[in-house]
């Protein structure tokens, strides 16, 4: 992996990161926000020590590892990535209220354009603020987006002591079972090979971001 100084990385900040994303995808997940690893090399979860991409494939819903350079990889997999508030900060606690209701809004808007089966939101904190969801906790919701079902999954930092990378692979394996079970619109979450043509209980960490 390239290395950064701590200035190139602050250079970063504020940067905006593009999605990974296709039209009617399986599962698109949904980070907070990129951090400044994420922003410097333009890959989702690129911080070493997150464990968004050892659990992808441990859950079941890729084939192999991938690094996060490899993320080009996951539409074909029926997989995308994507964030609440799209602009980089080194930690999650720079974000402020307003930013993250209108980042739901503007998610909520992008799942209704593409339609994916589900939306898994990796980080229940996230996911409160961005919703006004105070109650809400690790797993499915009654929440749904048009046809877009909604999951929300442990947050995969490294500081997220309370989950292990056992058992976040075996809650987004339960999504991965239930995406699993959509018939004609399951591709990668089957577990073969890849198809087509080839960032505390899932809370926002207050620490550096992924």
């Amino acid at each position: 992996m390239t290395r950064f100084t701590q200035a190139e990385l602050e250079a970063a900040r504020d940067r905006l990161v593009p999605d990974v994303v296709a039209d009617g995808l399986d599962v698109l997940f949904c980070g907070i926000n990129p951090g400044l690893m994420t922003a410097a090399t333009g890959h989702h979860f690129a911080r070493p020590g997150n464990r968004f991409w050892p659990v992808l494939h441990l859950s079941g819903f890729t084939p192999r590892l991938l690094r996060p350079a490899e993320q080009g990889r996951l539409p074909s997999l029926g997989l995308g990535i994507t964030n609440v508030v799209a602009r980089a900060t080194a930690r999650a606690d720079e974000l402020g209220a307003e930013e993250y209701r209108e980042g739901g809004r503007l998610l909520a808007l992008k799942v209704a354009r593409l339609e994916p089966r589900f939306l898994a939101v990796v980080g229940v904190t996230a996911y409160r603020a961005a919703f006004g969801d105070r109650l809400a906790q690790v797993g499915p919701q009654e929440r749904t987006f048009g046809r877009t079902r909604v999951w929300v999954l442990p947050n995969p930092s490294g500081l997220n002591a309370h989950w292990t990378a056992a058992t976040m692979a075996e809650e987004y394996a339960r999504l991965r079972e239930a995406a699993r079970g959509g018939g004609e619109h399951g591709r990668g979450v089957h577990g073969g090979g890849e198809h087509g043509q080839g960032e505390h209980g899932g809370g926002v960490s207050t620490g550096p971001r992924p």
